[in-house]
């Protein structure tokens, strides 16, 4: 497989500036399982990488650090192995670039854009943050699950995917749910090590999932063994293929892990898509976990 070329394996940081190191993963191997066609997705959507080690130096040798923020469309054939980006990142950690820190910023960021457009073979928005600007927030108004009145009576025993837990909610008063979870957890596809997040999903249509089993739906991926961005469109597929609803939209807040996060979200609708999260320029309020 050509996403285990790093992962899993002890590997030596790049000592300069290496493009070669990134690896891109086909989307398509995954989506077979659960019918989607490259041609024919059922959703609109990107993947959101947050970069929180990002570093390099000026002419001068004064180095430059921040935040990277990185944003492609879901329509892309391809996604980034995520310690192949990390590596890529690290390797412009000694390198000089620019008279100052603005000159500089703006060479990486080009230089970045385009090595990533060139391997994914999609445009991809990025942004660089060098202090903490104003917060943003897209899910407010999603319940949390966990939180509901029952929740202590509940008995939780499946975790590998049981789409069968995923009921109709018969008692419904409204053809919309806004829900979330802080309890998301699945496992790398190449080294099974954990990742953690939150999802948030929002649901219209005559049908919508009864709360503890959309729950118990979530748990159950606990000991899944996919990519972060496989796992936001299995549970999107589910639901679609469940409830068949008018709109939809499923997010996946994931935990940082090797100094990068990643955040795909997939909508029925670009309204529905998280304005906050998907802009480039915007750095959204950070999860306990995140």
């Amino acid at each position: 497989m050509n996403e285990a070329k790093f992962l899993g394996k002890p590997t030596e940081y790049p000592k300069h500036y290496t493009p070669e190191v990134l690896v891109a993963v086909p989307r398509q191997v995954n989506r077979q399982e659960y019918g989607l066609r490259e041609n024919n997705l059922p959703f609109t959507g990107y993947d959101v990488w947050h970069a929180y080690e990002v570093s390099f130096l000026t002419g001068k040798g004064l180095p430059v650090t921040g935040l990277l923020k990185l944003v492609y469309p879901a329509s892309s054939p391809y996604l980034v192995e995520s310690k192949s980006l990390k590596l890529y990142l690290n390797s412009f950690n000694m390198e000089r670039f620019g008279n100052n820190a603005k000159e500089a910023s703006e060479t990486v960021l080009n230089i970045i854009s385009q090595d990533l457009e060139r391997v994914l073979k999609t445009n991809v928005d990025i942004h660089f943050f060098q202090k903490s600007p104003e917060q943003y927030f897209d899910f407010s108004e999603f319940g949390i699950l966990e939180e509901i009145a029952e929740i202590e009576k509940l008995t939780f025993s499946e975790y590998r995917e049981a789409p069968h837990l995923l009921k109709p909610d018969n008692q419904q008063t409204s053809n919309v749910l806004k829900a979330g979870t802080h309890l998301l957890r699945s496992n790398c596809k190449v080294t099974f090590q954990p990742d953690w997040g939150s999802a948030y999903i929002y649901i219209n249509g005559t049908h919508i999932p009864e709360k503890t089993g959309l729950l118990k739906y979530l748990v159950s991926i606990r000991n899944e063994n996919h990519f972060h961005e496989e796992i936001c469109e299995m549970i999107y597929q589910r639901l679609w293929d469940r409830f068949s609803p008018d709109q939809l939209m499923v997010a996946c807040i994931y935990t940082r892990r090797g100094g990068i996060d990643i955040c795909p979200v997939r909508a029925s609708h670009p309204e529905l898509l998280p304005i906050n999260l998907i802009t480039p320029y915007k750095l959204t309020e950070k999860l306990l976990r995140q």
